[in-house]
């Protein structure tokens, strides 16, 4: 006899123990806690996207979103960009945000570039950009949704610029987000 899958509330029943518990066709999935660079590229990202977020979206850390009904699909992106009308009143998020962002840690490095790749299209997510934190050479690739699919719209490498207008206006540097340099907030963006 199988194991009866688990759903977001056995999720919520889970020990707080830094780990990030996710679900797949209601198999636990589990990832340690972010490693110091992954959180500082995660936290710089987050603070230069609410930065320059307008109105009517907001930028979520860690936000839960089921991706199906039956509440067995469950993913928490790093970071997250919903429009304002698109908040729950209570409960995780169950409709796709605009923006979904991962930063590749070496244990996710497959699921963030194919299994999530192909999860928050299917979901509908209409742009998923994947930052790679590698010290010498750190990167961000976008990829919009079309015709149900991910395309690869840009890439950036280092000190190059992700210039986007989707889903608002911003300009990322990699390089400023992983950089041992307290200046990185005037240069994050470009500037």
């Amino acid at each position: 006899m199988g194991a009866s899958a688990v759903t977001v509330d056995d999720l919520e029943r889970m020990p707080d123990d830094g780990r990030r518990y996710e679900l797949v066709d209601g198999r636990l999935d589990v990832s340690p806690a972010p490693k110091p660079g992954h959180a500082r590229v995660e936290h710089r990202l987050a603070c230069h996207l609410e930065s320059v977020c307008p109105p009517g979206f907001k930028v979520f850390r860690g936000a839960g979103i089921d991706l199906n009904a039956r509440r067995t699909h469950h993913r928490i992106p790093d970071l997250s960009v919903f429009a304002d009308h698109k908040l729950p009143a209570s409960g995780y998020f169950e409709d796709p945000p605009v923006l979904a962002v991962e930063v590749v840690s070496p244990e996710s490095r497959f699921r963030d570039h194919h299994t999530k790749l192909r999860e928050y299209a299917a979901f509908g997510i209409g742009s998923y950009w994947i930052v790679t934190p590698d010290p010498v050479t750190p990167g961000i690739t976008e990829f919009r949704l079309d015709g149900g699919e991910y395309r690869g719209v840009a890439d950036a490498l280092n000190f190059d610029v992700l210039s986007t207008d989707v889903p608002f206006p911003v300009r990322v540097v990699p390089h400023w987000l992983t950089a041992d340099d307290a200046t990185w907030k005037q240069r994050v963006g470009g500037g």
